[in-house]
C-alpha cells in the first residue's frame, strides 16, 4: 500500500478482500457436502459475492470514482449472500455469513 493514496479505503478494502476469501471457501466447503444440489442458490450467490469483493477493492484501491457507487452494490449483494449462507447451519457458512455482514456494513459506509 502507498502512504495516503488508498487510506481513507483501507478497512473496506480489507473486509472486500476478506469476504472474498471467505466465500472461496464457502465455496469450496459447500460443494463438498451431502447436501450439494439443495446449496445451489447458495453456491451461485457466493460467486457473485467473491467477484462484486474484488471488484470493489480494485475500484476503492485505484480511488475509482465509481467506487461508492459499487460498494453500494457490493453491499446488497453482500446481504443476500449472508442470508442464503444463514439458512446452512454448517460451520463454514455460518462464519461466511458473518463475514459477509461485516463486509455489507463497511461498503454501506463507503458508499455514503
Amino acid at each position: 500500500m502507498l502512504p495516503g493514496i488508498t487510506q481513507n479505503n483501507q478497512v473496506c478494502i480489507d473486509k472486500c478482500n476478506q469476504c472474498m476469501q471467505a466465500c472461496g471457501e464457502c465455496f469450496d466447503a459447500c460443494l463438498k457436502e451431502a447436501d450439494v444440489k439443495a446449496r445451489e442458490k447458495c453456491v451461485k450467490i457466493l460467486v457473485d459475492c467473491m467477484q462484486i469483493c474484488s471488484l470493489a477493492s480494485q475500484y476503492m484501491s485505484r480511488n475509482s470514482a465509481q467506487a461508492k457507487m459499487l460498494c453500494g452494490l457490493c453491499a446488497q449483494i453482500c446481504d443476500a449472500c449472508a442470508k442464503e449462507c444463514e439458512m446452512f447451519k454448517d460451520p463454514h457458512c455460518q462464519e461466511c455469513a458473518k463475514i459477509c455482514r461485516q463486509c455489507a456494513d463497511e461498503c454501506r459506509k463507503m458508499a455514503q
